[in-house]
């Protein structure tokens, strides 16, 4: 019993020393984590990923959870941290390796991993590591790091963590830290454990919410009805709070100035990041916008009789700033939104006739929210090279295809789903010879596509049923096909911990503020 009773004593003494010892590991401050993270940041941040809103969302999210790691790792008294698993699509840098992986049909490289390190500074170097970035800055922080982590001579000494042999662990009884964290490398929570252990909180946070939700409904189902609106929809996944925040604002416009809103009829208005209307004809409504801006961007959305002229077109062509008060200068230079999305579609009408029927499109889950502007001088870019070369095209002969547009493109490719993505600017002969000699290939992924849609609309629809959950969607990043096979596998588990709540099929575990409930497609049984 003494012996034990020694031990005992001698493994809380070393846990405290552990504990020191990760305290000052620790060293690496937020700021040279930030510098340190340089090429990381400039190769994921979403304000790099415009045209790829998928790519940018999942790179968002991840940013936001490493961010709340690397602040864990800071915090005082912090001794332990949960495994953490990321995505992020890395964009192809100067300062990337020369070894890369395949790049997918975005021209992003897609890198996972899991964050399992104690210290900021092993963080920041696992992080590097798994993009393939350099780390050969980082060789003078570490060292910069290990001179403040020595003690001065004649003070402390040198610390060096005991490494017990396996027959102590057995002996005592206490467990094996080494072992646990190669079992916590190892092994990655299952969707029924991982459902055990946060449907309680997605419940609580799901009844909280219902009132928020219900307020919600009778909002837009008041404005829809009350300014004749189509539909009423958002830009980013905002929670149900800030959604009715949103509608509440549009609410007392439309009892100030209801004139300026009789414009908004039989028109979808979407909440978006800034003012405007998109490449859909949408009236977008910036979030971070004031009423009186909104109402300008409505006054200027009424229809306007004729063409517009030469000196407006190019005005038209303007980039779209992110500032609020340029961005109403810009609205105020526009004639009319309507008769700009007039001649977007008479643009679309001639590129189609010119390239044997293919259709120029924009879907917004594929690319960014677009304003007209940027749309409208797109397609006349684009039409104007065209009309430059003579092309010998049959006018049927690329008929039920399509084809998507981007301005930051030099070669044309032909995406997964079978749509076509051509450079604004490009040789019109060789984009001829591109178009038919991927033509079979279009149509084939195209057919696919089209099976595909279908065949998730119907497992969505039985998974709702089955499972009794009061929603199920998906994040961007998700494809048809991975959201079919995680509606199967839910079908097949039939888990009765699901029931009653919003399900959004994702990349990662998480739970939501109002009590969504986001689980990986690739979940573990």
């Amino acid at each position: 019993m003494a012996v034990n009773s020694l031990l005992r004593c001698s493994i809380r003494l070393q846990r405290k020393r552990v504990a020191t010892h990760l305290a000052q590991q620790r060293a690496l401050s937020g700021a040279e984590a930030v510098t340190a993270l340089r090429p990381f940041y400039f190769a994921v941040h979403p304000d790099f990923f415009g045209q790829h809103p998928m790519e940018r969302e999942v790179n968002e999210t991840s940013l936001k959870r490493l961010n709340s790691y690397l602040d864990h790792l800071q915090k005082p008294g912090s001794h332990s941290v949960r495994p953490m698993k990321l995505t992020f699509y890395v964009r192809d840098t100067k300062d990337s390796s020369d070894v890369q992986p395949d790049l997918l049909a975005s021209g992003f490289r897609s890198v996972s991993f899991t964050l399992h390190t104690y210290d900021v500074l092993s963080t920041v170097l696992n992080v590097l590591k798994s993009c393939s970035l350099p780390t050969e800055h980082m060789k003078d922080l570490k060292t910069s790091v290990e001179t403040s982590k020595r003690p001065p001579e004649g003070g402390v000494p040198f610390y060096r963590p005991i490494r017990w042999h396996k027959s102590y662990y057995s002996f005592t009884g206490f467990k094996d830290p080494e072992q646990e964290l190669q079992q916590a490398r190892r092994v990655e929570p299952t969707l029924i454990l991982w459902l055990r252990n946060n449907e309680p909180e997605a419940t609580k946070k799901n009844t909280a919410s219902l009132p928020r939700r219900e307020e919600l409904n009778r909002l837009k189902n008041e404005l829809r009805r009350k300014l004749d609106l189509s539909d009423i929809r958002w830009q980013r996944s905002w929670g149900v709070a800030h959604r009715c925040s949103q509608l509440q604002s549009l609410s007392r416009l439309s009892q100030q100035d209801p004139g300026a809103l009789r414009n908004l009829r039989e028109h979808t208005v979407m909440f978006a990041d800034q003012s405007g209307m998109n490449a859909s004809g949408h009236i977008m409504l910036g979030t971070m916008d004031v009423h009186h801006q909104w109402t300008k961007v409505m006054q200027r959305s009424a229809s306007a009789a004729g063409a517009l002229c030469a000196s407006a077109a190019g005005a038209l062509c303007a980039p779209l700033c992110a500032d609020a008060a340029l961005c109403l200068q810009m609205f105020q230079q526009l004639p009319s939104y309507h008769s700009l999305l007039q001649q977007s579609d008479w643009l679309k009408e001639r590129i189609s006739l010119l390239l044997g029927g293919t259709q120029v499109v924009h879907k917004e889950r594929m690319g960014p929210i677009q304003p007209i502007t940027e749309h409208y001088s797109t397609l006349n870019t684009f039409h104007k090279s065209l009309i430059s070369r003579r092309l010998r095209l049959h006018p049927r002969s690329m008929q039920g295809l399509s084809m998507l547009l981007e301005n930051d493109r030099t070669n044309p490719s032909l995406h997964e789903m079978g749509y076509f993505i051509i450079p604004t600017i490009c040789d019109p002969p060789k984009l001829q010879v591109f178009l038919q000699s991927h033509a079979p290939e279009a149509r084939q992924r195209t057919q696919r596509r089209n099976q595909l849609q279908a065949e998730e609309a119907a497992v969505v629809k039985l998974c709702l049923h089955n499972l009794s959950l009061s929603s199920l969607s998906k994040e961007p990043s998700v494809s048809s096909s991975q959201m079919i096979m995680c509606c199967n596998r839910l079908v097949e588990q039939r888990s009765p911990l699901m029931q009653g709540l919003h399900i959004c099929v994702s990349q990662f575990y998480s739970v939501m503020q109002d009590g969504d409930l986001c689980v990986p497609w690739d979940w573990k049984s």
